[in-house]
């Protein structure tokens, strides 16, 4: 198996995901502590490889359709550049060292890791067709992530910020759902077979819905008596604004660029969304080491 290959599969440009697992050591100011930078970092890693070896998983059980899609028939087993055998002791040797790496961390971790695997496996082999409940499966994996960074190294969890990011990870999948709908009926092609279930009208409500979530339960974090007392500050409400800019851009590229599909790669393209994702982290950064 080239090593090249190897990599394409695990999807790298997804890892940008497990950025959810440094949610809580953000605010938490955990960079002054080296044995939770580390606790972390192995989780983020452990996270990342469990999470490829799922791809790979999907990549077996979706190849002969993959080799019908315009992009995903360049994927390496829909190419037949890796064979189904190899890719099979591929994604073990990963989940493996992804799982024990995990257990590395804690218990905890490892605990989390294989639930986000059960149910990777569920959502491909019946959750994924069920309407609405797919989302929340996908948002769920965004869950897991954050988890495994807070409570799977020892970090108590906000309850605003997790309810936060519970409404971040549902907008983002209700949004990938709707831009997965506008190209299938740009191109003509099908597409998934849950979104024959799917309407924009309906997906419209439930961003509107959603984004707005993500504003309420973030902007109530930042003004949280226990996160002011916390961090020793008021002024992370100057955050708030930010957020919501970059909330509106992604729902601005979604309905007249069609983007969405894949969050990881198209935030790299527009520099307005990246850039506001990088304003946010200095943002925070200053203002929680300012008055750290």
């Amino acid at each position: 198996m080239r090593t090249r290959e190897a990599i394409r599969l695990l999807r790298p440009y997804q890892w940008i995901k497990n950025g959810f697992v440094f949610t809580g050591y953000l605010f938490v100011q955990g960079w002054n502590d080296l044995g939770l930078t580390l606790s972390v970092v192995l989780a983020a890693c452990a996270f990342s490889l469990v999470a490829g070896s799922i791809y790979v998983f999907n990549d077996l059980q979706d190849r002969a359709r993959d080799r019908l899609h315009p992009e995903k028939r360049l994927r390496p087993l829909a190419a037949g550049t890796i064979s189904p055998r190899g890719a099979v002791l591929f994604t073990i040797v990963i989940l493996a060292a992804g799982l024990g790496l995990g257990y590395q961390v804690s218990a905890t971790t490892l605990l989390l890791l294989l639930s986000y695997v059960v149910l990777n496996v569920l959502y491909t082999y019946w959750l994924k067709q069920v309407v609405i409940l797919d989302v929340f499966v996908l948002a769920a994996g965004f869950i897991l992530r954050i988890l495994v960074g807070t409570v799977g190294v020892g970090i108590p969890p906000s309850k605003w910020l997790l309810l936060c990011g519970i409404m971040l990870a549902l907008f983002l999948g209700f949004g990938k759902r709707q831009a997965e709908l506008l190209a299938s009926r740009s191109s003509g092609q099908s597409g998934r077979d849950v979104l024959d279930h799917y309407s924009e009208k309906i997906l419209d409500s439930m961003l509107t819905t959603t984004s707005a979530a993500v504003l309420v339960t973030y902007a109530l974090y930042t003004v949280d008596q226990a996160t002011v007392l916390q961090h020793h500050t008021e002024a992370l409400i100057y955050t708030v604004p930010i957020v919501a800019y970059g909330l509106f851009r992604y729902l601005y590229l979604l309905h007249h660029h069609e983007v969405g599909q894949d969050a990881s790669r198209e935030m790299f393209k527009d520099l307005h969304l990246l850039g506001t994702v990088v304003v946010w982290l200095l943002s925070v950064v200053l203002i929680l080491g300012w008055n750290g």
